[in-house]
């Protein structure tokens, strides 16, 4: 295969990959908005438990100004959800293990049963369809995902926001 039709492949798998991304996006998004419906949660409440829930996952705590430039919310507005997301026992503030001027928030065993009822259904249906996969095919397409999570990362920071990560 010459030079042009091997490029052209690469080009059309690119392509599908991007495709793939914006609509893992959407249904990622929509699944996101029926759950916060379903849990009586507003959408920027669920949004707000996930950030959360990542960061603490990532060895990254998480303080009210890393969330509020995460959602880009205002200090007052982040005050308001933070304060609301608290008083439902979803959330608390701890002190941050690096600075004791600042406080982390951490997900309240409340915040992660609601995580849990969300990721663990989540989880049994990822498995279901990745079980016929081989692991070099689920090896690749971690590889492929980071790289992807990278280059969403790069692009935050060119339109002036630092990801969080």
């Amino acid at each position: 295969m010459d030079a042009d039709a091997q490029r052209c492949g690469r080009d059309e798998l690119e392509s599908l990959i991007s495709a793939d991304l914006r609509e893992l996006s959407t249904e990622s998004d929509q699944i996101g908005r029926l759950f916060a419906v379903t849990h009586r949660l507003r959408p920027n409440d669920f949004r707000a438990l996930l950030y959360i829930m990542a960061a603490e996952t990532g060895g990254q705590p998480m303080t009210s100004s890393d969330l509020s430039q995460r959602m880009g919310l205002s200090g007052p507005a982040i005050t308001y959800l933070v304060d609301r997301l608290i008083g439902a026992g979803h959330i608390r503030r701890d002190d941050h293990p690096a600075d004791r001027r600042k406080v982390v928030l951490r997900n309240d065993e409340s915040g992660l049963a609601t995580a849990r009822s969300f990721f663990s259904p989540l989880s049994t249906h990822t498995r279901v369809a990745l079980e016929d996969l081989p692991d070099a095919d689920l090896t690749a397409a971690h590889r492929v995902l980071a790289a992807l999570i990278a280059a969403l990362r790069r692009f935050q920071e060119e339109l002036g926001f630092e990801p969080k990560h």
